[in-house]
């Protein structure tokens, strides 16, 4: 039966195990390459999941001017002459109109923008050019972000 060996000077029957720093330091840089490659995918994830949010925001606000459009259109609301049947504001389509005895709703709230932190939306008017940025005042025909950033695709979000 053997034996292993105490004499300190005896390396090939020692039994004593541990890291060196050598060790160590490989296993830290590997450590650290990896989480230094994951902090862009992570950075990439919480831009597109924002993108996302913009999206649907948009799409559900657009919806909501498209319904007040449709339920005014069938005279069920009175509008302005000049209004072409849109909602004056984005307030009233949280607010509601009276329709008979019922008061009709369009939104719960006004959506936060994911870009700008802020429910301060971009508006246009029927009357106002497709790409403008003033708001005429009149109706309520389309909503934009204010956010001047740029999306994972290229585009300018103001843009969407």
């Amino acid at each position: 039966m053997a034996t292993l060996s105490r004499n300190p000077r005896s390396k090939a029957w020692s039994s004593e195990t541990g890291v060196t720093l050598v060790e160590l330091i490989i296993v830290i840089t590997i450590l650290a390459i990896l989480a230094g490659a994951a902090v862009p995918v992570a950075r990439f994830q919480v831009k597109r999941t924002k993108e996302r949010e913009l999206r649907r925001d948009l799409w559900e606000m657009r919806d909501a001017i498209d319904k007040y459009k449709d339920v005014a259109d069938k005279g069920l609301i009175q509008t302005k002459a000049d209004s072409n049947n849109y909602p004056p504001d984005l307030q009233t389509l949280v607010d509601g109109v009276e329709i008979q005895t019922k008061k009709m709703r369009f939104l719960r709230a006004i959506p936060t923008d994911p870009m700008t932190k802020s429910t301060d939306w971009g508006l246009r008017s029927n009357q106002d050019d497709a790409d403008s940025t003033s708001f005429g005042g009149q109706d309520v025909f389309d909503v934009y972000s204010k956010s001047d950033g740029t999306a994972l695709d290229g585009t300018k979000y103001n843009t969407w």
